[in-house]
C-alpha cells in the first residue's frame, strides 16, 4: 500500500505558515492542485483538527498528521510538509494543550482501513528521532519522498 503514496510534488520543504489553518490550508490548496483532493478537503481537514487535534509531541520535534474522511480524497496520498518556523497545534486527545510543530504529515486516503494502518507506520517514524532528524535536514522534496518511501516500507 504505502509505495504509491509518496510523491515529490506533494512535499513541501520550509513551508511558511502563520498558523495551523494556514499551513492546512496550503497543504491541501497543493494536494488539490496535483489532482490528489477534491475542493472539499481544505474545508474538512480544518474542520476535523479543530474537532480531533493531531498535535503529536515527540522527543525530537512535534509532528501534526491531520487527515480527514475518505470522501474528500481523489487520489491516495501522504503530504509532508517541513515548516520554516513551528506552528501551534492542539495535542492529540488534549483540547487545550498545545505544541509547537515542525513536521506537518498530512494523509488522504480512500480507504478507512489503509488509514489506520499508515497510521500505525507513522508511529514508527515518529518513535524514532534519526528517521525526523533526516526528514527535517532533507535539503529537496526528492529526497523526503526517498526516505518515506524507505521508512514506510522497512515495517
Amino acid at each position: 500500500m504505502s509505495d504509491n503514496l509518496i510523491y515529490d510534488e506533494n512535499i513541501l520543504i520550509d513551508l511558511e505558515a502563520t498558523d495551523k489553518n494556514d499551513a492546512l490550508s496550503q497543504i491541501s490548496d497543493l494536494l488539490e492542485r496535483n489532482g490528489f483532493v477534491k475542493a472539499s478537503f481544505k474545508e474538512a481537514v480544518i474542520d476535523r483538527e479543530a474537532n480531533y487535534a493531531t498535535g503529536l509531541p515527540t522527543h525530537f520535534c512535534s509532528v501534526a498528521i491531520p487527515h480527514t474522511d475518505i470522501v474528500h480524497v481523489i487520489h491516495p496520498t501522504i503530504s509532508v510538509a517541513v515548516l520554516k518556523n513551528e506552528v501551534s497545534f492542539v495535542e492529540m486527545g488534549s483540547f487545550d494543550q498545545e505544541t509547537e510543530v515542525k513536521i506537518i504529515f498530512m494523509l488522504a486516503v480512500n480507504k478507512s482501513d489503509d488509514q489506520l494502518v499508515l497510521l500505525q507506520q507513522l508511529m514508527q517514524i515518529f518513535q524514532s528521532e534519526e528517521k525526523l532528524k533526516k526528514i527535517l535536514n532533507a535539503k529537496q522534496s526528492t529526497e523526503i519522498a526517498q526516505l518515506m518511501k524507505q521508512f514506510l516500507a522497512v515495517q
